[in-house]
């Protein structure tokens, strides 16, 4: 690891998976050594998942979405992956001085109804406000609490050999529209982010099936990253298949245009299912009309994802090195 801190440590590749793993290192348990976007708790009576995140997307709204439903979603969808039902939430504000306050007002009503379609109350949280250049207008951290209510049931960060992986729809479509409107490139495009929240199709897929390994998000670092995560942390291999993983046409060329590989950018409505290949076709029901089985797990190889391409080839996809698409959330 370099001596500084780069804007690839946060991009979701292999530097920042490093930097978590020598942060987490100082605060070595149970829980913590999971390494899931929300961690699982026993308390007296109740089973928590609990999970916290910090928001710096640029710009504070893109199409799709803005700053402020984006930090709803992500928390609600983090604690939905450990299979539980969203109920709290904290909300605090890093405000640069000089805002205005009908952006402000903008932002916190984009929070309300979010919160509100995601049926969690937000019932604490903060502002501070620092000088101007401090930070970049405003920043957002957020802390989700929710009950899993499957008592014997654990989705956790290994998955098992054998299970189908299931995506609920197509891909790469939040980071390609923040980047458009960021950088302000002059395509002419109807690209949206998919930020929202997933609770309809997580509860569905947990009444389909008991048999649920690993539910994942694939935010920062996309799809490819999230997959290398769970190899890593399962001690298996994954295969998947590049004809089947579902990306409008639209987002294709965008990033064929820009040189990007969607498989690494960001999304923020999708999630992966990792569940027993008896139970693949139920839950691809459960995940919606969009939803695909895109590759399995297997155990011929370790803590590597292996991409079969269109031509019929194979290639290792590896964890991001460098940036493709900075501030994505």
């Amino acid at each position: 690891m370099d001596n500084k801190i780069t804007l690839a440590h946060g991009n979701g590749g292999r530097l920042m998976h490093e930097l978590i793993e020598k942060l987490c290192l100082k605060f070595s348990n149970k829980i913590l050594n999971e390494m899931a976007d929300a961690a699982e708790l026993n308390v007296p009576g109740n089973k928590l998942a609990f999970s916290t995140d910090s928001y710096v997307v640029k710009p504070l709204f893109f199409p799709g979405g803005d700053i402020g439903k984006l930090a709803v979603c992500g928390t609600v969808n983090d604690i939905l992956m450990k299979g539980a039902k969203p109920l709290f939430i904290s909300l605090a504000f890093i405000i640069e001085e000089g805002l205005e306050l009908s952006t402000l007002d903008k932002i916190t009503q984009s929070i309300k109804k979010a919160s509100d379609k995601a049926k969690i109350q937000v019932v604490t949280g903060d502002i501070k406000v620092v000088e101007k250049g401090s930070a970049d207008k405003i920043f957002i951290n957020t802390s989700g609490i929710g009950v899993i209510a499957h008592r014997g049931r654990h989705i956790g960060a290994k998955a098992k050999t054998g299970d189908a992986i299931i995506i609920n729809g197509t891909i790469a479509e939040h980071g390609i529209a923040v980047l458009n409107a960021r950088e302000k490139l002059g395509f002419v495009s109807s690209i949206k982010s998919d930020c929202r929240n997933l609770n309809f199709e997580v509860g569905r897929c947990l009444a389909a099936s008991k048999n649920i390994s690993v539910m994942r998000d694939p935010t920062r670092g996309g799809l490819a990253m999230a997959l290398n995560e769970i190899a890593l942390s399962s001690n298996l291999g994954i295969e998947i298949n590049e004809e089947s993983i579902p990306i409008k046409q639209s987002v294709k060329k965008m990033c064929d245009i820009l040189g990007f590989d969607p498989l690494y950018i960001a999304n923020e409505g999708k999630f992966i299912s990792f569940v027993d290949k008896k139970d693949a076709s139920k839950v691809k029901k459960a995940m919606g009309k969009n939803a695909r089985i895109i590759g399995k797990v297997v155990s011929n190889h370790k803590k590597e994802v292996q991409l079969k391409t269109e031509i019929g080839s194979s290639r290792i996809l590896a964890m991001l090195e460098s940036d493709q698409l900075p501030r994505i959330c």
